[in-house]
Parts: structure tokens; sequence; C-alpha cells
């Protein structure tokens, strides 16, 4: 069983001379599967014609990421529901707060923050979260709507142990990134690992961002990319006392449960 990269910036610029390549090179690495993050009406557009254009391979988010809080608007919660209807769709976000840089005003993120949660429980469809120092407010605000949501996963955790009690609590799944590979910022996620129930925790690259810094060779671009997940997996596995082929089967499984993905082709991994 391959691995799923369950957060990946595709549609970023930087893969824009290469990206049926990084795709290529992601299957050729055990990713099977990948789901493209949507931060902007844009690019929730722009991934979910990613989605469309590899069928069974690429899924999509649709959202407005917490830098864009301002943006939202009647519009816009129109257009990130039109988009959501689509069946490559299989979360809404990416959403949630981001105190760390207020790109937009915390008031603007938290009422764009509740919007997506509501828009997400009339979908039916998934969360895909965004918290850095927010902590609070974000729970807070996702605690009066969680009953009502099908799932959620908490992106890119890098928080404390007090930060993941509380998100598995809720009952979150916890989305790890090659965060974890940085000796400076990640070392203290490492004992982390062995507190997440083996049902609750995804993969992901975060790609072309979190590049892992322990990766040998070091890649002369530094941008990130999916092939990169199977390291990040062996780090995270490690961490556990798994195997890395006893996680690709519990993250992988949980993937497809969160977002309704279906098993690929077998024709699609020859």
């Amino acid at each position: 069983m391959g691995f799923i990269d369950i957060g990946i910036n595709l549609t970023h610029k930087s893969f824009d001379t290469d990206r049926d390549a990084v795709i290529a090179r992601a299957q050729a690495a055990g990713v099977v599967q990948m789901v493209v993050t949507g931060s902007s009406v844009a690019s929730s557009r722009a991934a979910l014609q990613l989605a469309q254009e590899h069928p069974q391979r690429l899924y999509a988010t649709a959202g407005v990421h917490p830098h864009h809080a301002a943006e939202w608007s009647d519009e816009v919660a129109a257009e990130v529901a039109l988009i959501a209807r689509h069946p490559e769709v299989v979360a809404i976000g990416e959403c949630g707060l981001d105190y760390n840089r207020n790109l937009a005003p915390p008031a603007a993120q938290r009422d764009t923050f509740r919007r997506q949660l509501e828009l997400a429980a009339t979908a039916g469809k998934p969360v895909f979260l965004h918290q850095r120092d927010a902590h609070a407010d974000f729970v807070a605000i996702l605690r009066e709507h969680r009953a009502s949501l099908s799932g959620a996963v908490a992106h890119c955790f890098t928080g404390t142990a007090a930060e993941l009690e509380c998100y598995l609590e809720m009952q979150l799944f916890i989305g790890i990134t090659g965060w974890i590979c940085d000796e400076r910022r990640g070392a203290h996620l490492l004992p982390l690992m062995c507190t997440i129930p083996a049902q609750q925790l995804l993969l992901e690259t975060d790609a072309p961002y979190l590049l892992p810094r322990d990766l040998q060779p070091v890649p002369a671009s530094r941008r990130n990319e999916p092939a990169y997940l199977p390291h990040i997996a062996s780090v995270v596995a490690r961490a556990r006392g798994e195997t890395p082929a006893m996680l690709a089967q519990s993250t992988t499984a949980n993937a497809r449960l969160l977002f309704h993905l279906p098993r690929i082709d077998s024709q699609l991994t020859s």
C-alpha cells in the first residue's frame, strides 16, 4: 500500500515548469494519491482543474486561508460553495486562524473561519484546518461547530503536547509534515508521535514549503515535493516504533476514510 499526501500546494508557481514530472516522481516514490490545497478562490479553482485532469490520482480542497480572510464576501462564499460541489473536491479549506503574521485582521479571520465551517457542514465535507499562534480562539470557534462537521484535520501540526491533546479529544485527524525533520524547530514533535492514535494520524508534505532539513542529498532547488513524503514517513514511523509499511497502511486508510477517497485503480499504479 502506498502513501497519500493530504496537503500539497501543487498550484504554486514553483511547479509551473514541471508539474507533470512532480506528479510522476511522486507516483514512482509510492505516493499514490494527493490532495491539492485550495487557499483562495483562484487556487481552489486551479486545484479542482488539476484534480479533473488527473482522475483518481489528485483531489482538491476549496477554501480561503486566514491570510486572505479580508477578501471574504457573499460572492466569495458562493464561489467556494460552487467549487465544493464537484466530487473531486474532498474538503473545505484551507481555513482557520493565523495570528502569527496577521495578514488579515483577526476579527475578519474569525468571521471567515466560522463561515467556512458552516459551509462545510452544509456541504457534508470535512475541513482542512490551519492554526498558528491562535489556539484559544481556534478551539473556541471549532467547538461551536464540531458536532455538525463530518470530519476535520489539523493540517501541518507543529504545536505543543497540550494542543495535541485538545485536538485529539475533539476527534481531529493530525497532519504531520517535514517540520518533524527539522532539528531546530521540530524536535519536540518526535516524542508526541507515540501519543497520536493510529486511526487519527495523517501525512503531508505541504509542498513546496517545509522541505525536510535532513534530506540527503539536499535538493538543489530547495523546493519540497510529494516524492519526499516517504522520507517524512520514515521519521514518523521510527518515532512511533513502527515500520514505514505499517504507517503507510494506517495513514492511507485514514485519508481514505476522512476524504472518502476510493482505492486507486490498479492500472494507474502500473
